[in-house]
């Protein structure tokens, strides 16, 4: 595997990027208070997911990255970008509503990434999968609260 290091920057900054957003943004009292649905996950399996997912991210990410794809690195970076937003608008500012619009349009540039990786890099838009999965099951959860509060 060439270019290994990078590969481990990626992880490196992706990880740390999401556990300092996670952090900065814990639940607090304001969710705990929240009407959730039946089908809300407990609160200690969020950390393993995101950090598996992010490693996912990270390692597409590279990828596309040195494969010089211009669009999936936009695709990537913008989707990177949504990501790291929503729990500041979900839990730092408490806007769920303000924070379903931007995992909705997070979810279509995953999809987006999806797409157009596909016939280019299918590893990369196979990683993307069980990011687009959780996604879409988040923005259900998202959608939830907001109709339930």
């Amino acid at each position: 595997m060439k270019n290994w290091p990078s590969l481990l920057l990626f992880i490196v900054v992706v990880l740390g990027i999401g556990w300092a957003v996670g952090y900065v943004t814990a639940p607090s009292e304001w969710y705990a208070n929240l009407n959730k649905p039946f089908f809300n996950p407990p609160g200690w399996l969020f950390a393993p997911v995101w950090s598996i997912l992010y490693v996912l991210i990270a390692i597409a990410g590279w990828r596309v990255w040195n494969a010089g794809e211009s669009t999936l690195k936009l695709l990537w970076i913008i989707q990177m970008v949504l990501n790291f937003l929503w729990s500041p608008a979900f839990f730092g500012i408490q806007m769920p509503a303000l924070a379903l619009v931007i995992i909705l349009v997070l979810l279509v540039t995953i999809y987006a990434f999806i797409a157009k990786a596909w016939n280019r890099d299918r590893t990369s838009a196979l990683l993307f999968l069980p990011y687009a999965a959780w996604v879409t099951f988040a923005t259900l959860l998202n959608g939830s609260i907001v109709v339930l509060n």
